[in-house]
């Protein structure tokens, strides 16, 4: 599996008690950004897939949520961050986002044309009809 690279057995064991496997487990992956190593617990069970992806003095960016996305998820999968309402807030670490994908059922999306306009072409110029 490409991840074993990455995956950290003595934080899954110390969390868990056991080796992660290839849904569930704890990996230090390399930030695409500067190389500074992302903690990733991910888990697929209760009908969702989760991944939670966190540095040691910042919040991941948008480089490096995509990248974390791309070794997790298939290309053609949605994932998501979820901001809940206040109440239903939580939070055990300052520096932590979290990617979520329902293993069943579809995803409730907004229109393509309402997220931002089509690229045309790899000019950049954004479509007129999308």
């Amino acid at each position: 599996m490409l991840l074993d690279a990455f995956r950290n057995v003595g934080g899954e064991i110390a969390a868990y008690g056991e080796r992660g496997n290839e849904g569930n487990g704890v990996f230090l992956i390399p930030s695409p950004i500067d190389n500074a190593p992302m903690r990733v617990i991910a888990s697929d069970g209760y009908g969702w897939d989760h991944v939670s992806i966190s540095r040691t003095t910042r919040c991941p960016n948008w480089p490096e949520m995509s990248h974390v996305k791309s070794l997790f998820f298939r290309d053609d999968e949605y994932a998501f961050q979820l901001h809940p309402p206040k109440a239903d807030h939580i939070n055990f670490h300052p520096y932590c986002l979290h990617l979520w994908r329902p293993q069943t059922g579809e995803l409730a999306l907004p229109p393509k044309w309402m997220v931002g306009p089509a690229m045309a072409s790899s000019d950049g110029r954004p479509s007129t009809t999308g």
